[in-house]
């Protein structure tokens, strides 16, 4: 059998010995072949046909039908469940070494008869322009606080260059946890990227109860760090790609700390944090060169810190009670009646009366009804770990 090397040995020799039998000589072939390979100036693997019919026959060939409409019911379903199936359904019929021809056979279907797929276009990232952040649930991991399921977010920051990251422990989608959040992020950071991309925030809107406030605090936050803000479209999370992926991994890493950890238990959220933050710092050391490009190029910070907080004017009402954002909260009964300041943070609430600074409480975030937050008030005999969050103030 001729070789695609030897035509191209045949090809340079024509061009420099005196005739082609000689040059057939040098390639080791015979000159008629030669002649007939010089003349149709193709190589013998561009020559070979593609073979119409099968060598063997097909295993699935009285089965497919069967097998086409699960794949067109369920697109999601894989070649080995399926092959399982069919094992199931035909006893003794599949031996495992078909599995193969199989998934050779799915994978043509999709690409010929198969439905149409979502279509993604690469990004290239460059130093310091962009990072991404968004919020993303934790309790499915089971972490409890001393024996109590701790329900809880993180607010999970990436820069989409060098993939550092690090995040906030959080406890609702709210501006005051994406300001705090976003803030920690890049005082740790110690620089800020040109942009900043996060879903559309619809959560966090629900959870604000006027829109154009919540949209001016936001961009009014960018503004004092000079960033521009970018958003997703809604329900559209693969345009947030970098913070969707950098979730998936960081809570995959969580899990596996956990396990070696041999506990999901923490004695206190400072405990758990810090796990966190160490966490991050082992995910990050990895990072530094390319992290280090980003610095060189993003801008400094502004002198200090944006308040994270929403200040809110109201009236304690005659259940002892405040109303701020949805949510009740119970303050001293020597309050009823009067106007004071509620500063909404990320994970509590301060009260204070002006101009009397030291007249002030802190109470625990958390929404609660105005019922239960009275039905609260009933233990505030109780020890204080036996009270329920987001209730009972306490002074500072």
């Amino acid at each position: 059998m001729v070789t695609d090397e030897q035509v191209r040995r045949l090809r340079k020799l024509s061009n420099t010995e005196k005739n082609q039998e000689i040059a057939a000589s040098k390639a080791g072939m015979d000159p008629t072949t030669a002649r007939r390979y010089l003349g149709l100036e193709r190589l013998p693997s561009e020559l070979k046909k593609e073979r119409p019919w099968r060598t063997r026959e097909d295993p699935f060939g009285e089965v497919w039908d069967a097998v086409q409409r699960q794949i067109q019911e369920s697109p999601g379903l894989e070649a080995k469940t399926l092959f399982e199936w069919l094992q199931r359904e035909y006893p003794g019929r599949f031996s495992e070494g078909q599995i193969r021809t199989l998934q050779r056979r799915i994978k043509l279907w999709r690409v010929t008869e198969g439905p149409a797929q979502e279509v993604y276009f690469g990004q290239k990232h460059m130093p310091g322009r962009l990072c991404a952040s968004d919020f993303t649930h934790m309790t499915e991991l089971g972490i409890t606080l001393e024996g109590q399921t701790f329900e809880h977010l993180v607010y999970h920051f990436v820069l989409t260059y060098s993939n550092w990251e690090t995040g906030t422990i959080c406890y609702a989608e709210s501006l005051e946890s994406l300001s705090e959040g976003w803030q920690n992020a890049v005082w740790e950071l110690g620089a800020v990227a040109a942009e900043h991309r996060t879903d559309s925030l619809s959560s966090a809107v629900n959870n604000m109860s006027n829109l154009e406030e919540f949209n001016q605090r936001y961009e009014g936050m960018m503004r004092y760090y000079g960033v521009k803000p970018q958003h997703t479209n809604p329900a559209s999370p693969n345009e947030n790609g970098d913070a969707e992926q950098s979730h998936h991994r960081f809570k995959r890493a969580v899990e596996q700390a956990l396990l070696l950890r041999g506990s999901r238990d923490f004695g206190s959220v400072a405990e758990y944090a810090q796990f966190l933050k160490d966490l991050f710092v082992q995910r990050n050391a990895g990072r530094r060169a390319r992290l280090a490009e980003e610095m060189a190029v993003m801008r400094e910070l502004p002198a200090r810190r944006m308040e994270s907080a929403k200040r809110e004017r109201v009236k304690v009402d005659s259940g002892s009670l405040i109303h701020v954002e949805r949510n009740s909260y119970s303050v001293n009964s020597r309050l009823i009646g009067a106007r004071v300041e509620a500063r909404l943070y990320l994970d509590h609430v301060e009260v204070c009366r002006r101009p009397v600074r030291p007249f002030g409480v802190r109470a625990e975030k958390g929404r609660r009804s105005a019922a239960a937050a009275r039905a609260e008030q009933a233990s505030h005999r109780l020890p204080a770990h036996h009270r329920m969050a987001g209730t009972e103030a306490r002074r500072v």
